[in-house]
This record gives structure tokens, sequence and C-alpha cells, in this order.
């Protein structure tokens, strides 16, 4: 599939439809917030779902060893960002990302936040809804959905016991991060949205997992236009500077007009091995099994150059990510096959064969000195002189012919 390049104009009027299809739900965006312009009233969205007045410092992720994000090892940073204007953003994750700034814009515009920020986090979090395997569904839903692994202390992560009783992650012992958007359940709690105007508010959905993770973002009072404040509301969101440099860094390639459109239904392009996240294929929560890592910690996170410190090394031209010169195995010599014996035997070979049974009975009468060289002698001549007559050695006739000259 060809991806083409688009202008400005051409992005914009690109997600027209997809506006049109929620038009019913922004409406409403004009009258739920007019009269909180310039009141010091809590804001609401559409939804009804009223503005946090003070910044959330709950984290919306936790980081775990070894990586930035699900499927984003330590040191894979550069090709991750070089891959971002290649990779594609599904256009209803496109949508949704600039659908939760415009919304947010409109409730608090103090915030300032713009789509390519909502979208980094996308990215970084997920590759746009579209990890370990999932696909966004027509209506912008990651199916089978994605969920984080058991935040139950093991591995280096921390341990958050179940706080919505599995009613987002399926997992009624220990909290998992849920969505495109990662987001802890007990953190869904308070900015979890209806971004769609569907009536549900569902973290596997991007519209209301983008539209959320603006929330989060606009919580405090930092200005998203400036890196300052940039840079203090990402690092709230999950709590890890090398994810607030390669949040940041997406967002300014995004900003640049540097990203191509795809088809929603689009799988993800990430090079990257999956490691510590747990994408569901069926029910439950152990559908997908990533692949482990030999040589490095428990659980694993990208450890790839196999010394344990969680860093990736980038594949070589051999192939692979484990770091190892592959040893090369001895060649197997294969037994000598015996030829099954001719039924014309060459009377050449034959020859050859036999004088070399001469000599080598001459040469065994050297050495051993009970023997006869006059007798050894005579009967090598007779043999040699039977050949010459053309009898084959073996044969009856040789035989006799050796017998009667030896005498």
């Amino acid at each position: 599939m060809t991806i083409k390049r688009m202008t400005t104009w051409q992005k914009a009027t690109a997600l027209v439809p997809l506006a049109l299809l929620s038009g019913a739900w922004t409406a409403s965006l004009a009258s739920t917030t007019a009269t909180a312009a310039g009141s010091d009233e809590p804001q609401q969205l559409p939804d009804g779902t009223t503005m946090p007045t003070e910044a959330i410092e709950e984290p919306a992720n936790i980081p775990v060893p070894g990586e930035i994000a699900p499927g984003v090892p330590k040191g894979s940073e550069e090709e991750v960002i070089k891959s971002a204007s290649t990779n594609g953003i599904p256009a209803a994750a496109l949508a949704a990302y600039q659908r939760a700034a415009q919304v947010i814009g409109t409730a608090d515009a103090s915030c300032k936040i713009e789509w390519p920020l909502v979208a980094a986090i996308g990215r970084v979090e997920s590759d746009h809804g579209r990890y370990g395997g999932n696909v966004l569904s027509a209506e912008g839903v990651s199916r089978p959905g994605i969920y984080g692994i058991p935040l139950d202390g093991s591995n280096g992560t921390q341990r958050i016991s179940d706080t919505d009783a599995g009613q987002y992650d399926n997992d009624k012992t220990f909290d998992r991060a849920v969505g495109p958007m990662q987001f802890i359940p007990s953190t869904w709690s308070v900015v979890g949205v209806d971004g769609d105007g569907d009536g549900k508010r569902d973290p596997q959905d991007i519209d209301d997992a983008a539209l959320a993770t603006a929330v989060y973002l606009c919580s405090g009072d930092e200005d998203l236009s400036t890196r300052a404040g940039q840079e203090s509301a990402v690092f709230r969101y999950n709590h890890s500077d090398e994810y607030v440099s390669l949040v940041l860094s997406i967002m300014e390639t995004y900003a640049s007009g540097d990203y191509s459109a795809v088809p929603t239904s689009s799988s993800g392009s990430t090079t990257f091995t999956p490691s510590y996240g747990d994408s569901v294929f069926s029910g439950g929560t152990q559908g997908y099994t990533p692949p482990k890592n030999n040589g490095g910690p428990a659980g694993g996170s990208g450890d790839t150059d196999g010394n344990g410190n969680g860093e990736y090394v980038p594949p070589t031209d051999g192939g692979g990510t484990s770091g190892e010169t592959p040893t090369e195995e001895p060649p197997v010599e294969e037994p000598p096959v015996d030829e099954p014996p001719s039924s014309n035997p060459d009377p050449g070979k034959i020859v050859q064969d036999t004088t070399k049974d001469v000599e080598d009975k001459v040469e065994d009468t050297v050495k051993d000195p009970g023997g006869t060289v006059e007798d050894t002698v005579t009967e090598a001549e007779a043999a040699a002189e039977c050949v010459a007559k053309g009898l084959i050695a073996g044969t009856p006739a040789f035989n006799d012919c050796v017998a009667g000259l030896i005498g």
C-alpha cells in the first residue's frame, strides 16, 4: 500500500466526514462551555464531565524497567522518532486527537494544548491503538484490546492492587494499564470521558482515551504552548524523563506536518518486539504471550544485547537482536558408500590388484626370515605370466596356470 503524503489543507479536509459523524456531539460544546468562559465555575465537557480544578499528580501510566513504553525498549528512541512520519496515523486516531484538542481548547483556553502532543502520547503508548497486533475498528476501538502486565510488584514494577474490580483491565487482583493511552484504572476513574457521544467511557476507544489524555494534561496550570509546560504535564503523565523526551520529539515531528494519514483499519508497523505488554486476543488477560529475552532480568523488558541491562541493540545485517555471534557448525562428513561389485570385472584393475598382492607377499616374505624368497619370486613370476596370457586372477584356469608353473 502506497502512503501518500498529504498537504496541510488535505489533512484538514480529510477529517471533515469524521467530524460530521460526531457533529451532534461537538455542537453541544458551544452551549456547555459558553457560560464557562471568563467565569470561575468548573468547566464541563459535552458529556457532562467537569474539568479537574487541580493538577492530577497520580500518573496515567507507570514506567517499567528496561523500556520507555510498551514495545519501545530503552535505546530505541531514535528509531521510533525516525519512523514516526512513515508509520502513519490511522484516520480515526487522527480525528480523535484533533477533536480532543478542539474540545479542551474550548473548555479551557488557558491550557493551549495542540493535537500533536496528544498524538505523540498515542504513538508512544500503543502505536495509535495498534500495539501487539491490535487494530482500530470503524468506531475507533482497539480490538481485541490493549492491556499491560499486572502491576503486582514483580519485575521492578509498582504494586497496585485492583481498583476497578476488573471492569476495565479484566484483572480482579491487580491493576493493569489499559487502552491506546495506557491508563491505570484508578486514573481512568478520574479522567475517563465519553469522547464520541456513544454513551460509554471506554479506555479502549481512541476517542474517549484521547480526550481523557487532554483532560489529564490540562488538569494543571501549565501553559502547554511552552516547552516547560509540556515537560511538566507529560512528566505527570508518566514519571520518566526518557518518556518525556521521546513524546516531545515525536510531537515536534507531527507539528511540522511530517506525518501521514492511513486507513483506520491499518495494522501497526512497530519494529520492536513487545516485551512487557500483554495484548489480549480473546477474553481475559492471557491471550498474548510476548517472547522472552535470554540473559535479561526477570520479565526481560526489551533487553536485546544479552547482558541483562535492558538496553536495546539494533539488529545487524545478520538478523536477530540477541547480540550474539552465531557459531558455525563443523561440516558433517558422510560415510563412504560402498559400490556394488560389477558383474563384468575390469581386467586392468584385476592386474593391478594382483600385482599389488604379489608385491605385498614379497615384502612380507622379506620381513619374515622363515619365508623362501626364491619360492615367492617364482610364484610372482608365475602369476605375472598367467596374467600375461589373458587369464583372470582368481579363476580356476588362473589358479591351474600358476600351480603348473610353480610345479
